[in-house]
């Protein structure tokens, strides 16, 4: 844009890092009024609102975070033409914007892991990581704070709010056990349930409803030790006691590895499905469609 006001674009940058009009202003040596109005002569040549008032704080909307994103390349690049001037030349690489993850909290670190080392590779891209319920992770989706969302399960559609479950991956699900002593038999399952002591994930997780169906059919009884919605946890325990943990191998890919723990039994029937939570956006991430494509 020729006519782009590079000075409003400073008072822009200026009030989106403070996240406050007034301190802003006094950082500008403005007053607060004037100091809008530049802000609204801004947004009216964009075309758009750059931040929405939530109680006493602005918070960035979909296309601020985009006028920040350039207006921090705009400014670094400033200075770096200044510090090239002088003789002292920085690295100004104009970058992508940030990538921001969120993970709810019971989701395989390994998976995790797997997803994101391409992403960390890149020379280009910060990757931003929160973890949390699906509730306060969808929250934070819904007010533009995250990209994209990873979960165990597919969140239903929402017009309202635009949530889009891509399938990612697919994972079998697997009884793992520390080696028994001596020369074990195969595990018969259902039947060698029977009184065996289980680690289980969460009853709130699809993969642990379908178990317990399978069990309850059965006729079995095992005895849970105990339910762990961390699967770095169960990941634990399962390495400290001689209990069977219902488990992707992926959760404990290492263990199994280095012989520390051993697959018992595959449960065909159960898998754990890996999911990306979008939110419809006019202005989405540049690699969200490369970070959706099934791993």
């Amino acid at each position: 844009m020729a006519d782009l006001n590079y000075h409003h674009l400073r008072y822009f940058w200026t009030i989106a890092h403070e996240r406050h009009l007034t301190r802003a202003a006094e950082r500008l040596h403005l007053s607060p009024s004037a100091l809008s109005i530049q802000l609204r002569q801004l947004e009216e040549r964009l075309g758009h609102a750059l931040f929405e008032r939530r109680g006493r704080a602005l918070e960035l909307t979909e296309a601020g975070r985009i006028a920040l994103h350039h207006a921090d390349a705009i400014f670094a690049a400033g200075a770096e033409l200044v510090s090239t001037l002088k003789g002292r030349p920085r690295s100004a690489a104009l970058r992508l914007p940030p990538l921001r993850v969120g993970s709810v909290a019971t989701l395989s670190r390994n998976f995790q892991l797997h997803w994101l080392r391409p992403l960390l590779a890149r020379g280009d891209l910060q990757v931003v990581l929160h973890s949390g319920t699906l509730r306060e992770l969808l929250a934070q989706l819904g007010a533009h704070q995250l990209d994209v969302v990873l979960a165990n399960d597919a969140v239903p559609r929402d017009r309202a709010a635009g949530w889009h479950s891509t399938l990612l991956a697919q994972q079998p699900v697997s009884l793992i056990s520390a080696r028994p002593r001596g020369k074990a038999r195969p595990f018969a399952f259902p039947a060698d349930l029977q009184g065996a002591e289980l680690l289980l994930p969460g009853s709130q997780g699809a993969v642990r409803a379908a178990f317990d169906r399978l069990v309850q059919a059965a006729g079995v009884v095992p005895r849970v030790l105990a339910e762990v919605d961390d699967m770095a946890m169960l990941r634990l325990l399962a390495r400290e006691t001689g209990a069977l943990a219902l488990v992707p191998p992926v959760v404990v890919a290492d263990e199994l590895q280095s012989g520390r723990l051993v697959e018992r039994c595959s449960i065909p029937q159960l898998v754990e499905s890996f999911y990306a939570v979008t939110a419809e956006r006019r202005f989405p991430h540049p690699l969200l469609r490369e970070v959706m494509s099934p791993r």
